[in-house]
């Protein structure tokens, strides 16, 4: 039986996706397609001199809810009102905003470079991990942030299933921020938080004073 050979060159091994991505022309109202999903702008929250920036289901046209699996906060050069001081952190809430104090177990690392190109380093930071902690869990750590005119922390937050009745809640967070001492920090937060309970609100703060300046938006993924 004769056998017939392929000519690799003449397969089309091109991918295809069903969609393009498109963007519409209000930035508040960001709508990406592609393959067939999306993602979709929800609420976007403004600081100024801010104790608190909350987002809970419900509230002032927040979907935090089945609507979405998977919801993608994204932290805009989030300034502190001082330097060295208040870390940038956040909590979950299963009871609307009542209490923010779900277990949460996490894994924190940390990536360093100054700008006098004379130090750099990549570690584990256990003391900024939580092992069935209720407390808040640090995005930005206070002594590697700076009140500087010109320096800000950035990243994202991806909260998954929040709204899940079954499986407990996983996040996954990376933010880039600048010390008082010039150096660049790239730090990545993972974890769970512990509760088959709905997660219907996510609040961010500064460990002390205030959140100075900034915005955080909420979009979600289909």
């Amino acid at each position: 039986m004769a056998l017939s050979k392929l000519t690799y060159n003449s397969l089309n091994v091109t991918a295809t996706a069903s969609k393009g991505i498109g963007f519409d022309s209000d930035p508040d109202a960001l709508q990406a397609d592609y393959v067939g999903g999306s993602i979709t702008f929800i609420k976007k929250l403004t600081a100024s001199s801010s104790s608190t920036l909350s987002f809970v289901d419900g509230s002032a046209s927040v979907v935090l809810d089945n609507t979405y699996k998977e919801y993608l906060f994204t932290l805009n050069n989030i300034h502190p009102s001082s330097d060295n001081d208040a870390s940038f952190e956040f909590n979950v809430s299963i009871d609307s905003g009542s209490n923010y104090n779900v277990a949460k177990t996490t894994s924190v690392f940390h990536a360093y470079h100054n700008e006098a190109d004379t130090a750099t380093g990549l570690d584990y930071q256990a003391s900024f991990d939580l092992a069935q902690g209720t407390g808040y869990q640090i995005l930005g750590e206070g002594a590697n942030l700076s009140a500087d005119n010109d320096h800000g922390l950035c990243g994202y937050l991806r909260l998954f299933n929040p709204s899940s009745t079954t499986f407990v809640k996983h996040f996954i967070a990376e933010t880039s921020s600048i010390s008082g001492a010039d150096y660049e920090i790239n730090r990545s937060i993972a974890g769970y938080a512990n509760t088959t309970s709905a997660v219907d609100a996510v609040q961010f703060r500064m460990s002390s004073n205030n959140v100075d300046a900034g915005d955080i938006c909420l979009y979600g993924i289909n």
